[in-house]
């Protein structure tokens, strides 16, 4: 049935005018002197309505399933994510007054759980993370839902040649910085939307901006990367929310991306104190990843004799992660010793150099 073209027209001004209320994401620099020559910023997405990076992804799902036709005034929209997706798909759905089912693995946090509950979605628990996709195709085939499915979508529905997109702001932030074109952006991937736009627009605006996309344990990107066998799969999932993939999805695309770095989990969770002792604010597992990254990047940098600036992302608010990444008691339940780590930081920290934890 063709959906009518009035409720259309209503729902994208509705997610328009959600667009219009939010200023941009603040970007921050965070002087490191072990490596004065090099200068590090973070852009904030942990500001969004729904707390994470993934506002603007659930903002682009929503705006090219109405507009192709696939969501209508009672369809009920399902998707497969580890949370931070879920969140704003459910804020994006109540804005809409449409119901939604997220897919999770049954290790969510309780709070992005609640996060969901709150935005009006419901929760359906998968044991094991490899199946969600499965899972949620099912789901929305019993209920006669869509299925958002970001992990095919990301690359393909942000307009990665501008129109305020993650990388359009970036740059424009960066416009009046001493080295205004960064060296290196440094993300994650949980579906590769956001390495993809931001390595399409560097391209697309003849910068010379390499992308660096960091991965944790039980992700199959890195290898990827590598080897280009599409078939590779791990039996567990990445214990660092948003991030990290089991298989490999089909909007990971590796040819906008210049380098990949493995984090041990260990390091990010470390990393997330480095940064709540520099800039007193506690952020999730992902940003860790990406900080450590960064700070690999940056040493190898001053190392050659490298001056400019590194960006990387805060993806969401630490107080998802109160009881895990946060608690003594569930890294040492977990066997995550961070203290090596730590110590790797923080020499880094004072003299630039990345020794081998």
């Amino acid at each position: 049935m063709t959906t009518s073209r009035t409720w259309v027209d209503s729902a994208v001004r509705k997610i328009d005018a959600d667009f219009n209320r939010t200023s941009d994401t603040h970007l921050f620099r965070l002087d490191v002197p072990g490596v004065p020559g090099v200068s590090l910023y973070l852009k904030d997405e942990s500001t969004h309505p729904t707390g994470s990076l993934k506002h603007r992804l659930a903002r682009s799902l929503f705006l090219f399933a109405i507009c192709n036709g696939w969501v209508g005034p009672e369809t009920t929209i399902v998707e497969a994510s580890s949370g931070s997706t879920a969140v704003s798909e459910a804020y994006f759905a109540k804005l809409l007054g449409l119901p939604f089912v997220a897919v999770i693995p049954a290790s969510t946090s309780p709070e992005k759980i609640s996060q969901i509950e709150f935005h009006g979605g419901s929760v359906h628990l998968v044991d094991d993370p490899t199946r969600l996709h499965k899972e949620a195709h099912h789901l929305a085939r019993e209920v006669g839902g869509h299925f958002m499915d970001q992990f095919t979508y990301a690359e393909r529905v942000t307009d990665w040649r501008g129109n305020n997109n993650i990388a359009d702001t970036i740059f424009e932030q960066m416009a009046q910085e001493e080295c205004p074109v960064p060296a290196w952006i440094v993300c994650g991937a949980g579906t590769g939307g956001t390495s993809a736009t931001i390595g399409r627009y560097s391209r697309y605006q003849g910068f010379d901006t390499k992308i660096c996309v960091v991965d944790p344990e039980n992700s199959v990107f890195y290898d990827f990367f590598h080897t280009g066998n599409c078939l590779l799969s791990c039996d567990k999932g990445s214990r660092v929310e948003g991030i990290g993939r089991p298989r490999v999805e089909a909007s990971f695309v590796t040819t906008v991306i210049d380098e990949m770095i493995k984090v041990p989990d260990a390091a990010s969770y470390a990393a997330l104190r480095y940064l709540e002792h520099a800039l007193s604010r506690k952020f999730g597992g992902s940003t860790g990843t990406n900080m450590i990254g960064a700070a690999q990047i940056m040493a190898r940098m001053a190392a050659n004799g490298e001056k400019g600036s590194v960006v990387t992302l805060i993806c969401d608010p630490g107080d998802r992660y109160l009881d895990t990444y946060y608690n003594d008691a569930w890294l040492a339940e977990n066997g995550y010793d961070i203290a090596p780590f730590e110590g790797q930081l923080e020499h880094f920290h004072q003299t630039g150099e990345w020794v081998e934890a």
